[in-house]
């Protein structure tokens, strides 16, 4: 019987990147005493806009702050979430990888539903020579990886170099949205097959572009044809994608966040925060380029 065609959604979901979560109202100083007051306690968030799911930090503090105070690796926030009638907190911890420079956050427990996420950290933080690759060519290696085998979530990195098929130019100032997803998507794929083979498998949803910093963000939604499952045996079987991608030093950063199709509903939310809070970092001294050292791979 033949596979049943990707489906196409009508509707636009904004997956623009929200750098405000951690970089609002930068020159705020902090005193001494408020340095004490965040030793002992989480942050929390407030709307800084109409818009509910546009979260940032309440006192105005940076990743520079978080830095200085020790913090930046077990912050906890909590961002409001639509629910039944009433608000619930999620709470997100920062992730911020040194070796590669970018940060994001994920999401940690709705405590209201007393729903704790069971992350494990299926590949840490490395350098790219060392990466797993995610094709025969190597291009387009994983740098890190989290999993929640129990509600089937995964959270990965990528980096790799541009695919001239779908990136022509080296101005990225004229990459659409589309053409740097399918360059990703082109690079991920584990077969080398065509472009007509590759829509078979994955399907763009929606794709678009914002600046920050003077600096474009790619964000796009898509899906990937997976293999039946016990849990969900029809072949009509999907896993829902949401992902942003920014480059720097002719590299392509990428940070997938996905699901099932079937839970993408009560999961998309939260890997879409995920996937908001994405950004490349200043490069500290623990910064690796990926074109340092290509042969070493420990």
């Amino acid at each position: 019987m033949a596979a049943a065609a990707l489906p196409t959604l009508k509707y636009h979901r904004s997956l623009s990147p929200d750098f405000d979560i951690l970089r609002n109202n930068a020159q705020v100083p902090i005193s001494r005493k408020r340095k004490a007051e965040l030793r002992g306690k989480s942050l929390k968030t407030v709307g800084c806009s109409s818009n509910p799911s546009r979260p940032c930090l309440q006192d105005g503090i940076l990743r520079r702050d978080l830095m200085f105070l020790g913090l930046s690796s077990s912050l906890s926030l909590a961002f409001p979430v639509l629910g039944t009638g009433a608000e619930e907190e999620l709470k997100m911890d920062l992730f911020v990888d040194e070796t590669n420079a970018y940060s994001y956050l994920y999401p940690k427990a709705l405590p209201s539903d007393k729903f704790v996420f069971k992350w494990v950290e299926s590949r840490k933080p490395e350098r790219y020579s060392s990466a797993a690759p995610l094709s025969p060519d190597a291009r387009l290696r994983i740098v890190s990886e989290r999993v929640d085998f129990i509600d089937n979530l995964i959270i990965s990195v990528s980096i790799g170099p541009p695919n001239p098929l779908f990136l022509k130019s080296n101005d990225k100032s004229t990459w659409t949205a589309k053409d740097v997803a399918e360059s990703v998507l082109a690079d991920k794929s584990a077969l080398r097959v065509t472009t007509s083979q590759r829509m078979d498998e994955s399907s763009i949803l929606d794709a678009h572009s914002s600046t920050v910093d003077s600096e474009p963000y790619w964000s796009y939604e898509y899906l990937v044809r997976k293999s039946p499952t016990e849990m969900a045996p029809s072949s009509n079987l999907y896993r829902h994608f949401v992902a942003a991608t920014a480059e720097r030093e002719g590299y392509l950063y990428s940070l997938n966040a996905s699901t099932l199709s079937m839970q993408w509903e009560k999961m998309g939310p939260f890997l879409e925060k995920t996937v908001a809070s994405f950004r490349l970092l200043p490069p500290t001294e623990n910064y690796v380029p990926p074109y340092k050292d290509p042969w070493r791979f420990w």
